[in-house]
């Protein structure tokens, strides 16, 4: 049932909820029979993901909303929803909740509680209240990691604004909204159309089956809120070199005496925002807002896989010599560009010398949380594992992480891939796989598509660009929405100018982007190359498939690209699969992507099963063929 409030009557029919909901108590369980991992066994609601969720700029105060919110599911107009001026006036919302939603978890995930797929003509409704903490006199900030894919807010009955976008983070200053004291009510309404082709979302469809997986709908990174001073740092910028760094601050609200002050001090490999900061300061500079800073190390110490050193970050406000305000993070010394071996064929370079890289598809599924891990430990098990199978690096497919998810990254010295979420699959245009600068590109994706891609795609270049863990932007995947090519790739080089471009990884290529990638499945195979035009790297191959009892999504509908019945005969192929790769190292390859790192859904193709709990082959034997495979280019 629904009925129509104004903002006048907003906060009776909140209560009115409210007094429902305290009627009608509800329980919090995760829902259905699939598989679940062993942190999700362990998961308290009462305390879900709550370390800070921005590792790169971290402040002293803050407060998770993340636990059990009131939800309900209603029907909705429009895809876009009602305009802004309208959900001022008034909206359809519910009577009553449906029940409690685990925040963040999305709502056809088994931990949010809910476990049902929300249709793009309904919506689903969040409300939570929360308190103040005592002694926050300054403006506050509400923050959202992602929320997929329109997210309207209001609090305390008043509309606070619209963001749209499944992966990246926004936040709201909140302060005109909030009561004086007492509790404070926000509500959240999320409406997601998935795959109707006019918003990225990766490899999710209304219909999973093979590649195609259960979409996802609503908060699915954490909700926190945060203190901040009238003039605060919004954001930093850092551009890397092998010497140091330029930084640049954004801090709105700033006067013109105000000064940004940036410190960097001796950090150590790995190190963690949180740790002991008092290392020697080596390097300092002040500046006003806006304005491009450098900071120079004396004897620089450089970020690569097998020495992740991360120097300790401090950026402060001041004003007239106190600190209005001060954020904590990290960074790194490395460059990534284009290097010639000796035998003259072009190469993937890390601060100016060639490396080949080489590592698994990484899609970030979870049979619990689907896009969400369960927890921290989770999310870092995976990179603790790859790390430990040998490999440098990680293709990160069509999917956006949590910040922490790179800071893990960062900390363990792997090199990360970044796709963009697809906007589609490859049910439109035509697939030119084999064929050098076939230029082929999707002409029946609307503007509307087109420009929600651009919108996303900016937004997480802006969001990670910090991270030097990240070396390539991958724009598109395979021909899946394919569309304006080089435009898309001198975007990409705009955004930041500092990583490699690929410019389609084993989708229809252009003479346009550092690198040609091709896919082959199940060998690994580059049947055709730039032939020396650009870097050429092999994108996609392996797939061997395992489907192990016991660890099954589903126990009667699972495939892989090839299909075997025992680790050691996974194993074999493997190692058959790196003695054909090393070769074609030594003729011009300069990366490679084994597919991939966990079985997702029925699609068994992992290293480990979905669940984590099984590793299908032995740790170091396979260590032993990664590392020979990453050695062999000299």
């Amino acid at each position: 049932m629904t009925m129509r409030i104004t903002r006048f009557t907003w906060l009776l029919a909140l209560s009115a909820l409210a007094a429902c909901s305290a009627e009608e108590p509800y329980s919090w369980a995760p829902v259905g029979d699939h598989i679940r991992t062993e942190w999700a066994d362990a998961l308290d609601p009462g305390h879900v993901l709550a370390e800070y969720p921005r590792p790169q700029m971290v402040r002293d105060r803050w407060l998770s909303l993340n636990g059990l919110w009131d939800y309900a599911i209603l029907p909705q107009g429009r895809l876009d929803g009602t305009d802004t001026g309208q959900l001022e006036k008034g909206v359809d919302y519910p009577a009553r909740a449906d029940g409690k939603i685990l925040v963040p978890f999305c709502a056809e995930s088994s931990l949010s509680g809910v476990g049902r797929h929300i249709g793009e003509d309904e919506a689903l409704w969040y409300r939570t209240r929360f308190r103040v903490p005592k002694g926050w006199k300054e403006r506050v900030l509400l923050h959202f990691g992602a929320v997929d894919w329109q997210a309207d807010v209001w609090l305390n009955g008043a509309y606070v604004g619209r963001h749209t976008g499944g992966y990246t983070a926004f936040s709201f200053d909140v302060t005109p909204f909030l009561k004086k004291r007492g509790e404070q009510t926000l509500v959240v309404r999320v409406l997601d159309g998935t795959d109707n082709d006019r918003q990225p979302r990766g490899k999710q469809v209304s219909q999973p089956s093979g590649i195609w997986y259960t979409p996802v709908t609503g908060i699915w990174q954490s909700v926190w809120l945060e203190p901040v001073p009238e003039a605060s740092i919004d954001r930093y910028q850092l551009t890397a070199s092998l010497t140091g760094w330029d930084v640049r601050v954004s801090a709105p609200g700033v006067l013109p005496s105000d000064q940004v002050v940036v410190v960097v001090r001796e950090g150590k490999e790995g190190y963690s925002v949180g740790e002991d900061t008092a290392g020697k300061v080596v390097a300092r500079a002040v500046g006003s807002s806006g304005e491009s800073l450098r900071l120079e190390v004396a004897d620089p110490q450089l970020w690569c896989p097998d020495s992740p050193y991360l120097y300790a970050l401090e950026v402060s406000l001041e004003r007239d010599g106190k600190v209005l305000d001060r954020v904590k993070g990290y960074a790194a010394l490395r460059t990534v560009s284009e290097v010639r071996d000796a035998a003259g064929y072009r190469r993937i370079g890390l601060n100016g010398q060639p490396l080949f890289q080489f590592g698994p598809l990484d899609q970030g599924w979870w049979p619990d949380g689907l896009y969400t891990a369960p927890s921290d430990e989770a999310l870092r098990f995976d990179l603790f594992q790859t790390r430990d199978f040998g490999y440098n690096m990680i293709r990160k497919h069509i999917k956006v992480e949590p910040e922490r998810w790179y800071t893990w990254c960062d900390r363990l010295g792997i090199l990360v891939w970044q796709d963009m979420p697809s906007v589609s699959d490859s049910r439109h245009g035509r697939w030119e796989q084999w064929k050098w600068a076939s230029e082929e590109d999707d002409s029946r994706l609307s503007e509307d598509a087109r420009a929600n891609y651009y919108k996303e795609w900016g937004e997480i270049i802006g969001q990670l660009s910090n991270h030097p863990s990240i070396v390539v932007w991958v724009p598109f995947n395979e021909a899946w929405a394919q569309f304006d090519t080089p435009a898309v790739v001198d975007f990409t080089r705009q955004a930041d100018p500092t990583r490699l471009v690929n410019s389609a990884s084993g989708g229809n290529s252009y003479p346009v982007g550092d690198i040609f990638d091709s896919h082959n499945y199940p060998d690994p195979h580059m049947k055709f190359t730039s032939g020396g035009r650009q870097i050429d790297v092999l994108g996609e191959y392996g797939g061997i498939g395992w489907a192990v009892e016991g660890h099954l999504w589903q126990p009667d509908r699972n495939w892989g690209y090839v299909q075997y019945h025992s680790s050691d005969e996974v194993f074999a192929q493997y190692q058959e699969f790196a003695r054909q790769l090393i070769p074609t190292i030594a003729q011009g390859v300069s990366a490679a992507v084994y597919t991939q790192t966990t079985d997702v859904e029925i699609e068994v193709n992992g290293l480990m099963t979905y669940d984590r709990k099984l590793t299908k082959m032995d740790p170091a034997k396979l260590r032993a063929v990664n590392k020979a495979v990453i050695e062999s280019l000299k």
